[in-house]
């Protein structure tokens, strides 16, 4: 009688202790399934120049990532980094971030807004004077939709000011690219 209560109470907590870990395994295991979900809607992307001449040089990176709320809508985040020089003349870096927004009415079509902040570092060789600023873009734009990928068209800066801007227009082509 002995033996078979400790081997009915033995039994029950080996039970007891296998549904306790088996249900903490199962959480466990959800919490990684959300978890990727999470990561297999976010996207990277961005964009590398480089331009090289006998008294000029201009460096540019600029990684991007933005989250697929849905197949219609995308957000998300941008960095850009710049240095441009032309010997004798100036010397310019500019580094910033932007918020970027896509929108996507119909499979072919992709409209973005883009709200840019830079810091722009001037040095005026042939003055020799130096200038640092903060300088906002806004970019509204409409392009050919290339899948959920990205997209090829063009984009206007309705802040764009040509004695402040980092632009030479504000009108600019792009090339939008996320994996």
């Amino acid at each position: 009688m002995i033996l078979l209560r400790k081997y009915l109470i033995f039994t029950f907590f080996s039970l007891f202790f296998s549904i306790i870990l088996n249900a903490q395994e199962n959480t466990e295991l959800n919490n990684k399934k959300t978890k990727n979900k999470f990561w297999e809607k976010v996207r990277f992307g961005g964009g590398i120049g480089l331009s090289f001449g006998n008294d000029y040089t201009n460096i540019a990176i600029a990684p991007s990532g933005i989250y697929q709320f849905n197949q219609q809508f995308a957000g998300g985040i941008g960095l850009n980094a710049n240095y441009s020089s032309r010997k004798k003349y100036f010397d310019a870096t500019v580094i910033g971030a932007s918020l970027i927004g896509l929108f996507k009415p119909i499979n072919e079509i992709q409209l973005s807004a883009e709200l840019e902040q830079n810091n722009v570092n001037f040095s005026d060789k042939i003055v020799s004077e130096s200038t640092n600023y903060w300088y906002p873009s806004l970019f509204l734009g409409a392009g050919y939709a290339i899948g959920n990928f990205g997209a090829i068209g063009a984009r206007y800066d309705v802040l764009y000011n040509n004695r402040k801007s980092v632009y030479g227009s504000a009108f600019s082509p792009f090339v939008r690219v996320f994996f």
